[in-house]
């Protein structure tokens, strides 16, 4: 089996140093500032707690911040790759405070192995999930559902992604050169959104499932020596804006040149968390209902109130400290 390492990116945006640099470059400029961009939820632990416990085969994770670290984390744990923004993206781009700078240039980590598994830091495992969930015969798993693009908070992100996109390949010959992972049964009724898109000339966008991302390393040398301008102008906004492209880039170019193994997503969900739906959360950890799970930050208020209860719930889920804590 290939070796397969995961990427987890984090910032704690209390964090004195950091808070600091950030009000000094938010005072100029345009970008996302909000708090929810950069507040830290607490736990970080039962991240690491759920990997030792659900993915043990795990090769490499590979823990991204600007310099802080958590006062629980242990450095000299075997699989940890503790990394620094300033150890891996160009200078001339520091510091950032967008995640789009630090995703992009998730290729130059040091040692970062071929296949790995980008995650952001709002994304758990919730039970056993096998290295077949991420990559199979060598390839990235992945959903290739057509969409409509819907104007969101990133919409106009997304719609930079798909300019880049249509101007290198043309939707006709993608979908008749590999016709059984764009028409294929473990999408289920989403399979409908991709059949009704078909008349469309061009890629009009694809399902983001907001989860961890599997990637080839070497597509992302690939995108970069394609769309260097681009890429190199994205990387020197220091918050996230609106010309900006993203991560999912990446993804995107895998899928159209069918670097990828179909998977299901069903045993995924994203919850936009908030009172209105911190019950269903809780429950969900509990009962290990799925096996992934994305807790957005989509908190207006009682913002400590939702955190305390997620912790609680992954402490009863997982009680014991990783080889990770201290």
């Amino acid at each position: 089996m290939d070796k397969i390492d995961f990427v987890l990116i984090w910032v704690d945006g209390n964090n004195v140093k950091w808070r600091s640099e950030f009000l000094k470059y938010a005072s100029t400029g345009d970008g996302d500032k909000r708090v929810m961009r950069f507040r830290d939820w607490n736990n970080l632990q039962y991240w690491f707690r759920s990997v030792e416990h659900f993915a043990p085969w795990v090769n490499k994770i590979h823990f991204v911040t600007c310099g802080h670290i958590p006062d629980w984390l242990n450095l000299d744990a075997p699989k940890l790759n503790f990394v620094k923004h300033s150890d891996f993206i160009p200078r001339k781009y520091l510091p950032t405070f967008s995640s789009h700078t630090i995703e992009l240039n998730l290729h130059r980590i040091e040692g970062l192995a071929e296949h790995f598994v980008y995650f952001n830091d709002d994304t758990f495992l919730l039970r056993p999930v096998g290295s077949n969930r991420f990559f199979q015969n060598g390839l990235p798993c992945d959903a290739a559902i057509l969409n409509a693009i819907s104007m969101n908070s990133i919409g106009h992100i997304i719609l930079n992604n798909l300019l880049i996109i249509n101007s290198f390949f043309q939707k006709r010959d993608v979908m008749f050169s590999h016709p059984s992972k764009w028409i294929n049964w473990k999408y289920g009724c989403r399979l409908f959104r991709t059949i009704l898109l078909l008349p469309w000339p061009n890629f009009t966008g694809f399902i983001d499932p907001h989860l961890p991302n599997s990637f080839l390393k070497s597509t992302l040398n690939e995108v970069w020596e394609k769309n260097y301008e681009t890429l190199d102008k994205t990387c020197s906004n220091r918050f996230r804006n609106m010309q900006d492209v993203n991560q999912y880039l990446f993804r995107y170019w895998q899928l159209v040149k069918g670097d990828f193994s179909p998977v299901s997503l069903h045993d995924s969900i994203k919850y936009n968390v908030n009172m209105n739906v911190i019950d269903d959360v809780e429950k969900l950890i509990l009962h290990q209902s799925k096996a992934i799970v994305c807790l957005n930050d989509d908190c207006e208020s009682d913002f400590d109130l939702c955190a305390q209860r997620i912790i609680k719930a992954f402490k009863f889920l997982l009680p014991q400290k990783s080889s990770f804590e201290i």
